[in-house]
Protein backbone atom coordinates (compact mmCIF):
# COMPACT_ATOMS: atom_id res chain seq x y z
CA UNK A 1 0.00 0.00 0.00
CA UNK A 2 1.02 3.93 -0.76
CA UNK A 3 -0.53 6.60 0.83
CA UNK A 4 -1.15 5.08 4.39
CA UNK A 5 -3.13 8.41 6.26
CA UNK A 6 -0.54 7.78 9.23
CA UNK A 7 -0.95 9.76 12.77
CA UNK A 8 1.31 9.78 16.07
CA UNK A 9 -0.47 10.67 19.21
CA UNK A 10 2.07 11.30 21.55
CA UNK A 11 4.25 13.06 19.13
CA UNK A 12 6.24 15.07 21.51
CA UNK A 13 7.36 12.60 24.29
CA UNK A 14 10.14 10.51 23.91
CA UNK A 15 8.86 8.11 21.74
CA UNK A 16 6.59 9.40 20.40
CA UNK A 17 9.72 11.62 18.97
CA UNK A 18 11.38 8.52 18.07
CA UNK A 19 8.27 7.22 16.02
CA UNK A 20 8.51 10.15 13.77
CA UNK A 21 12.20 9.73 13.34
CA UNK A 22 11.76 5.73 12.55
CA UNK A 23 8.90 6.29 10.05
CA UNK A 24 10.74 8.70 7.76
CA UNK A 25 13.64 6.81 7.92
CA UNK A 26 12.12 3.63 7.36
CA UNK A 27 10.40 5.24 4.51
CA UNK A 28 7.20 4.30 5.95
CA UNK A 29 4.38 5.34 3.31
CA UNK A 30 2.96 8.20 5.33
CA UNK A 31 0.16 9.49 2.67
CA UNK A 32 -0.65 12.12 5.56
CA UNK A 33 0.85 12.49 8.68
CA UNK A 34 -1.10 14.07 11.43
CA UNK A 35 0.24 14.88 14.75
CA UNK A 36 -1.28 14.51 18.05
CA UNK A 37 -0.35 16.06 21.99
CA UNK A 38 -1.70 18.09 24.73
CA UNK A 39 -3.00 21.43 24.65
CA UNK A 40 0.97 22.76 25.83
CA UNK A 41 2.69 20.96 22.79
CA UNK A 42 0.08 22.44 19.90
CA UNK A 43 1.75 23.79 17.39
CA UNK A 44 5.36 22.61 17.96
CA UNK A 45 6.93 21.94 14.42
CA UNK A 46 8.35 18.45 12.96
CA UNK A 47 9.96 18.03 10.09
CA UNK A 48 9.07 14.58 8.20
CA UNK A 49 10.77 14.05 5.07
CA UNK A 50 11.60 17.77 4.18
CA UNK A 51 8.11 19.11 4.91
CA UNK A 52 6.88 21.16 8.25
CA UNK A 53 4.34 19.18 10.48
CA UNK A 54 2.81 20.87 13.42
CA UNK A 55 0.89 19.41 16.17
CA UNK A 56 -2.50 19.37 17.09
CA UNK A 57 -5.04 18.36 20.23
CA UNK A 58 -7.57 15.77 19.51
CA UNK A 59 -10.93 16.63 18.65
CA UNK A 60 -13.54 14.76 17.71
CA UNK A 61 -13.56 13.75 13.77
CA UNK A 62 -9.41 13.87 14.16
CA UNK A 63 -9.14 10.49 12.84
CA UNK A 64 -12.02 9.95 10.24
CA UNK A 65 -9.43 10.17 7.31
CA UNK A 66 -6.47 8.33 9.08
CA UNK A 67 -5.53 4.45 7.99
CA UNK A 68 -2.92 3.90 11.26
CA UNK A 69 -2.58 5.67 14.49
CA UNK A 70 0.20 5.09 16.55
CA UNK A 71 -0.12 5.82 20.41
CA UNK A 72 2.52 6.58 23.28
CA UNK A 73 0.11 8.23 25.40
CA UNK A 74 0.08 6.41 28.59
CA UNK A 75 -3.11 4.20 29.71
CA UNK A 76 -5.42 6.01 31.06
CA UNK A 77 -5.46 8.57 27.99
CA UNK A 78 -5.00 5.30 25.55
CA UNK A 79 -8.31 4.16 27.45
CA UNK A 80 -10.24 7.32 26.44
CA UNK A 81 -8.80 7.95 23.02
CA UNK A 82 -7.66 4.52 21.26
CA UNK A 83 -11.48 3.78 21.05
CA UNK A 84 -12.58 7.06 19.47
CA UNK A 85 -10.07 6.22 16.59
CA UNK A 86 -11.02 2.88 15.94
CA UNK A 87 -14.60 4.13 15.92
CA UNK A 88 -13.68 6.67 13.27
CA UNK A 89 -11.79 3.94 11.26
CA UNK A 90 -8.06 3.49 12.34
CA UNK A 91 -6.32 0.81 13.15
CA UNK A 92 -4.96 1.74 16.84
CA UNK A 93 -1.44 0.55 18.02
CA UNK A 94 -0.96 1.62 21.09
CA UNK A 95 2.37 1.29 23.23
CA UNK A 96 0.69 1.56 26.77
CA UNK A 97 -0.42 -1.09 29.42
CA UNK A 98 -4.26 -0.16 28.45
CA UNK A 99 -5.04 -3.21 26.52
CA UNK A 100 -2.15 -5.74 26.57
CA UNK A 101 -4.31 -8.53 28.37
CA UNK A 102 -7.22 -8.03 26.97
CA UNK A 103 -7.99 -11.55 25.13
CA UNK A 104 -8.96 -9.74 21.75
CA UNK A 105 -6.23 -7.27 21.62
CA UNK A 106 -3.10 -8.83 19.63
CA UNK A 107 -0.01 -8.73 21.33
CA UNK A 108 2.50 -8.73 18.90
CA UNK A 109 6.30 -8.53 18.50
CA UNK A 110 6.70 -8.81 14.42
CA UNK A 111 9.52 -11.10 14.28
CA UNK A 112 8.29 -13.52 16.79
CA UNK A 113 3.95 -13.84 16.34
CA UNK A 114 3.50 -11.62 13.00
CA UNK A 115 0.28 -13.77 12.36
CA UNK A 116 -1.61 -12.16 15.54
CA UNK A 117 -1.93 -9.12 13.49
CA UNK A 118 -4.40 -10.27 11.48
CA UNK A 119 -6.63 -10.89 14.58
CA UNK A 120 -7.04 -7.82 15.56
CA UNK A 121 -10.33 -5.90 15.96
CA UNK A 122 -9.36 -2.06 16.08
CA UNK A 123 -6.58 -2.42 18.32
CA UNK A 124 -2.67 -3.86 18.29
CA UNK A 125 -0.68 -3.87 21.79
CA UNK A 126 2.58 -3.33 21.66
CA UNK A 127 4.45 -4.80 24.66
CA UNK A 128 6.36 -3.38 27.38
CA UNK A 129 10.31 -2.66 27.02
CA UNK A 130 11.54 -4.91 28.93
CA UNK A 131 9.49 -8.06 27.58
CA UNK A 132 10.05 -7.10 23.71
CA UNK A 133 14.03 -7.61 24.05
CA UNK A 134 13.68 -10.68 26.46
CA UNK A 135 11.31 -12.87 24.45
CA UNK A 136 13.21 -11.52 21.21
CA UNK A 137 16.21 -14.05 22.60
CA UNK A 138 13.65 -16.57 24.29
CA UNK A 139 11.50 -17.52 21.32
CA UNK A 140 13.92 -19.14 19.41
CA UNK A 141 15.13 -21.30 22.34
CA UNK A 142 11.33 -21.99 23.55
CA UNK A 143 11.07 -23.26 19.64
CA UNK A 144 13.99 -25.59 19.82
CA UNK A 145 14.16 -27.12 23.29
CA UNK A 146 10.88 -25.48 25.11
CA UNK A 147 11.47 -23.68 28.32
CA UNK A 148 10.39 -24.41 32.07
CA UNK A 149 11.52 -21.42 34.26
CA UNK A 150 12.99 -18.07 33.51
CA UNK A 151 14.50 -15.84 36.28
CA UNK A 152 14.99 -12.18 35.27
CA UNK A 153 16.56 -8.91 36.43
CA UNK A 154 16.53 -5.76 34.35
CA UNK A 155 18.72 -3.14 34.72
CA UNK A 156 16.25 -0.19 33.18
CA UNK A 157 17.13 3.18 31.78
CA UNK A 158 15.68 6.13 32.80
CA UNK A 159 14.41 7.09 29.67
CA UNK A 160 11.69 4.43 30.37
CA UNK A 161 10.24 6.99 32.40
CA UNK A 162 10.06 10.00 30.11
CA UNK A 163 11.82 12.60 28.99
CA UNK A 164 11.32 14.26 33.27
CA UNK A 165 13.40 11.54 34.48
CA UNK A 166 16.43 11.82 31.80
CA UNK A 167 16.65 15.78 32.83
CA UNK A 168 16.61 14.69 36.44
CA UNK A 169 19.54 12.27 36.03
CA UNK A 170 21.20 14.99 33.87
CA UNK A 171 20.73 17.38 36.74
CA UNK A 172 21.42 15.49 39.76
CA UNK A 173 24.75 14.77 38.23
CA UNK A 174 25.73 18.32 37.79
CA UNK A 175 24.77 18.93 41.60
CA UNK A 176 26.64 16.50 42.43
CA UNK A 177 29.64 17.36 40.80
CA UNK A 178 28.97 21.04 41.93
CA UNK A 179 28.78 19.54 45.66
CA UNK A 180 25.29 20.46 45.74
CA UNK A 181 22.35 19.03 46.88
CA UNK A 182 20.35 16.70 44.87
CA UNK A 183 16.37 17.06 44.47
CA UNK A 184 14.52 13.89 43.48
CA UNK A 185 10.86 14.60 42.26
CA UNK A 186 10.20 11.72 39.63
CA UNK A 187 11.52 8.72 41.58
CA UNK A 188 10.88 8.87 45.28
CA UNK A 189 15.12 8.39 46.01
CA UNK A 190 18.20 10.14 43.76
CA UNK A 191 18.86 8.04 40.76
CA UNK A 192 22.10 9.33 40.31
CA UNK A 193 25.23 6.96 41.30
CA UNK A 194 22.25 4.65 42.66
CA UNK A 195 20.18 1.99 41.72
CA UNK A 196 16.59 1.49 42.85
CA UNK A 197 14.75 -1.36 42.56
CA UNK A 198 11.52 0.08 42.81
CA UNK A 199 9.48 0.58 39.01
CA UNK A 200 5.82 1.03 38.78
CA UNK A 201 4.19 0.51 41.77
CA UNK A 202 4.29 -2.00 44.26
CA UNK A 203 1.17 -4.93 44.22
CA UNK A 204 -0.35 -7.40 47.29
CA UNK A 205 2.02 -10.09 46.38
CA UNK A 206 5.55 -7.88 47.15
CA UNK A 207 6.18 -7.30 43.23
CA UNK A 208 6.00 -4.54 41.05
CA UNK A 209 3.68 -3.78 38.30
CA UNK A 210 6.40 -3.77 36.02
CA UNK A 211 7.83 -7.04 37.29
CA UNK A 212 4.43 -8.53 36.51
CA UNK A 213 4.05 -6.73 33.18
CA UNK A 214 7.15 -9.14 32.17
CA UNK A 215 5.58 -12.22 33.72
CA UNK A 216 1.78 -11.70 32.12
CA UNK A 217 2.80 -10.82 28.22
CA UNK A 218 5.73 -13.11 28.22
CA UNK A 219 2.94 -16.10 28.67
CA UNK A 220 1.07 -14.12 26.32
CA UNK A 221 3.27 -13.71 23.29
CA UNK A 222 4.99 -17.27 23.37
CA UNK A 223 1.61 -18.79 24.06
CA UNK A 224 2.22 -20.16 26.93
CA UNK A 225 0.13 -19.42 30.30
CA UNK A 226 2.20 -22.53 32.47
CA UNK A 227 5.41 -20.89 32.06
CA UNK A 228 6.75 -20.44 35.33
CA UNK A 229 8.53 -16.90 35.45
CA UNK A 230 10.32 -14.45 38.58
CA UNK A 231 11.16 -10.95 37.47
CA UNK A 232 13.21 -8.21 39.80
CA UNK A 233 13.33 -4.65 37.70
CA UNK A 234 16.27 -2.49 38.65
CA UNK A 235 16.28 1.16 37.80
CA UNK A 236 19.20 2.21 37.04
CA UNK A 237 21.26 5.93 35.96
CA UNK A 238 21.97 5.31 32.53
CA UNK A 239 19.98 7.30 29.96
CA UNK A 240 19.12 5.08 26.98
CA UNK A 241 19.08 1.32 26.66
CA UNK A 242 17.68 -1.70 28.98
CA UNK A 243 19.94 -4.60 30.46
CA UNK A 244 18.26 -7.92 31.32
CA UNK A 245 20.03 -11.10 33.36
CA UNK A 246 18.09 -13.94 32.09
CA UNK A 247 18.31 -17.78 33.66
CA UNK A 248 16.62 -20.06 31.89
CA UNK A 249 15.70 -23.68 32.14
CA UNK A 250 14.73 -25.46 28.92
CA UNK A 251 12.61 -28.43 28.87
CA UNK A 252 15.48 -30.16 26.82
CA UNK A 253 19.06 -29.70 27.37
CA UNK A 254 20.52 -27.97 24.86
CA UNK A 255 24.35 -27.15 24.75
CA UNK A 256 26.03 -23.75 24.84
CA UNK A 257 27.44 -23.58 21.26
CA UNK A 258 23.48 -24.53 19.42
CA UNK A 259 22.25 -21.98 21.86
CA UNK A 260 24.96 -19.68 20.38
CA UNK A 261 24.26 -20.47 16.82
CA UNK A 262 20.09 -19.99 17.00
CA UNK A 263 20.47 -17.15 18.66
CA UNK A 264 23.14 -15.78 15.94
CA UNK A 265 20.78 -17.07 13.37
CA UNK A 266 17.59 -15.46 14.27
CA UNK A 267 16.63 -12.24 12.90
CA UNK A 268 16.80 -8.98 15.04
CA UNK A 269 19.47 -10.02 17.35
CA UNK A 270 22.93 -9.86 17.37
CA UNK A 271 25.63 -12.45 19.43
CA UNK A 272 28.08 -10.37 21.36
CA UNK A 273 30.09 -12.40 23.24
CA UNK A 274 33.97 -12.56 23.42
CA UNK A 275 34.44 -11.72 26.97
CA UNK A 276 38.53 -12.16 26.22
CA UNK A 277 38.32 -8.74 23.79
CA UNK A 278 35.79 -7.21 26.63
CA UNK A 279 33.26 -7.74 24.17
CA UNK A 280 29.41 -7.98 25.45
CA UNK A 281 26.51 -6.14 25.05
CA UNK A 282 26.27 -2.63 26.83
CA UNK A 283 23.57 -0.06 27.19
CA UNK A 284 25.70 2.53 25.31
CA UNK A 285 25.65 0.31 22.20
CA UNK A 286 22.08 0.39 22.16
CA UNK A 287 21.94 3.90 20.70
CA UNK A 288 23.22 2.87 17.35
CA UNK A 289 21.77 -0.63 17.24
CA UNK A 290 18.22 -1.34 16.61
CA UNK A 291 18.54 -5.15 17.14
CA UNK A 292 18.57 -6.94 20.68
CA UNK A 293 22.04 -7.51 21.60
CA UNK A 294 22.83 -11.11 23.36
CA UNK A 295 26.19 -12.33 25.57
CA UNK A 296 27.66 -13.94 28.30
CA UNK A 297 26.10 -17.05 27.42
CA UNK A 298 26.71 -19.75 30.15
CA UNK A 299 25.75 -22.47 31.40
CA UNK A 300 24.12 -22.40 34.71
CA UNK A 301 26.57 -23.85 37.22
CA UNK A 302 23.85 -25.21 39.38
CA UNK A 303 21.59 -26.41 36.84
CA UNK A 304 22.34 -28.68 33.68
CA UNK A 305 19.62 -28.02 31.74
CA UNK A 306 20.19 -23.94 32.37
CA UNK A 307 22.43 -21.14 31.12
CA UNK A 308 22.23 -17.19 31.68
CA UNK A 309 22.57 -14.59 29.33
CA UNK A 310 22.33 -10.84 29.35
CA UNK A 311 20.36 -8.91 26.90
CA UNK A 312 20.35 -5.29 25.67
CA UNK A 313 18.10 -2.76 23.71
CA UNK A 314 17.04 0.07 22.73
CA UNK A 315 14.20 1.02 25.11
CA UNK A 316 13.05 3.96 22.90
CA UNK A 317 13.65 2.14 19.83
CA UNK A 318 13.48 -1.56 19.25
CA UNK A 319 11.60 -1.48 22.94
CA UNK A 320 8.78 1.12 22.08
CA UNK A 321 8.35 2.90 18.71
CA UNK A 322 10.57 0.51 16.41
CA UNK A 323 8.47 -2.35 17.18
CA UNK A 324 5.20 -0.26 16.69
CA UNK A 325 6.37 1.08 13.30
CA UNK A 326 7.25 -2.78 12.63
CA UNK A 327 3.63 -4.09 13.34
CA UNK A 328 2.73 -1.09 11.29
CA UNK A 329 4.95 -2.21 8.10
CA UNK A 330 3.59 -6.04 8.79
CA UNK A 331 -0.09 -4.89 8.36
CA UNK A 332 0.54 -3.31 5.16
Amino acid sequence: MDNVNTAVVGATGEVGREMVKILAERDFPAGKLKLFATEKSKGQEFSFKGESYYVDTIKEGSFKDIDIALFSIGSSPSKEIVPQAVKEGAVAIDNSNAFRMDENVPLVVPEINPRMIAEHEGIIANPNCSTIQMVMALKPIYDRAGIEKILVSTYQAVSGTGKKAVDELKQQVKDFAAGQEMKSEVYPHQIAFNALPHIDVFFENGYTKEEMKLVRETRKILADSSLAISATAVRIPVFYGHAEAVNVETSEKISIEELTRILAETDGIDVVDNPEENQYPLPTDSETNDNVMVGRIREDLANNKAFNMWIVANNLRKGAALNAVQIAEKML
